[in-house]
């Protein structure tokens, strides 16, 4: 049984699966640019989904599009799996609470870039579709408030996602991803990179709060139709006021946490 485990970490650990998952942060940032531009297009009053199926959608309409979808699979499941050998064999020289912590972390960004991973799977598979994902996010919720304790599942998982939010914008107020990245020397460089770090996790902790809340007060107050997932939280926004511009601002800064993603994939502290 040792010798499995060993081996499994010997796989995980390996040079080619590092470059896969580098390449998964760049995957992941292109995903976030164009839900940026979605975005900033829904507030000039142009068309689109602005989530991550409405993204890969796009994705799938570039020039080599199929090789870009595979492609960006292949390196969303890589990064996936490297998370998932954080959660299960790193930080085991920490403290426990401190330990317990990293590796939750680990887990959940593990679970966050499968999800990305089967998106783009399906789409390379051609079973994907861009379509109203706001409607399928309102039967999902629907659904589930119909089951055993769903309703009391759904507030916590709209609790959650709203907390992890403000997590984010925290994060990037604190600047405290820097200590993920090597630096670059250059003092310009460096400043770029942390200016979009800022930015970008500020925007990203935005839509993660308002999508939150959507899907805790729509299920608090029996409205699944109201629980719409990402594209309807940046609507939401759209429709206060100064909406047009705040969602503007916000396209803008998921675009920053792209570039800053792309910028990540190269500096990320990977070592385990």
């Amino acid at each position: 049984m040792k010798q499995a485990v060993d081996a499994a970490e010997d796989v995980t650990n390996s040079r080619t699966l590092e470059v896969l998952a580098r390449a998964g942060f760049a995957a992941s940032g292109i995903l976030h640019l164009l839900v940026g531009g979605i975005a900033i297009r829904l507030a000039a009053g142009g068309t689109g989904n602005a989530d991550f199926s409405g993204a890969v959608a796009e994705l799938a309409t570039q020039p080599l599009g199929p090789f870009l979808l595979w492609a960006s699979f292949a390196a969303c499941a890589a990064l996936a799996l490297w998370q998932t050998s954080d959660a299960i064999f790193d930080y085991s020289h920490l403290p426990a609470k401190q330990k317990a912590g990293n590796k939750a972390k680990a887990a959940a960004q593990a679970l966050v870039f499968a999800g990305l991973a089967l998106t783009l799977l399906s789409f390379a598979r051609g079973t994907g579709s861009g379509g109203d994902n706001r409607k399928a996010a309102s039967d999902l919720t629907y659904s589930l408030m119909k089951a055993p304790g769903g309703v009391a599942l759904l507030v916590l998982l709209g609790a959650a996602i709203a907390v992890t939010g403000v997590v984010y914008a925290i994060r990037g107020m604190r600047k405290s991803f820097e200590k993920h990245l090597v630096m670059p020397a250059n003092h310009t460089a460096r400043t770029a990179v942390t200016v979009l770090g800022v930015t970008g996790y500020v925007a990203k902790g935005t839509v993660l709060l308002l999508t939150g809340l959507l899907i805790a007060i729509a299920t608090w107050e029996s409205h699944p139709e109201q629980s719409t997932g990402l594209d309807g939280g940046l609507r939401a926004l759209r429709d206060q006021p100064l909406g047009v511009y705040l969602l503007a601002a916000v396209g803008a800064g998921l675009i920053c946490y792209g570039v800053f993603m792309i910028v990540r994939s190269k500096l990320a502290r990977m070592i385990k």
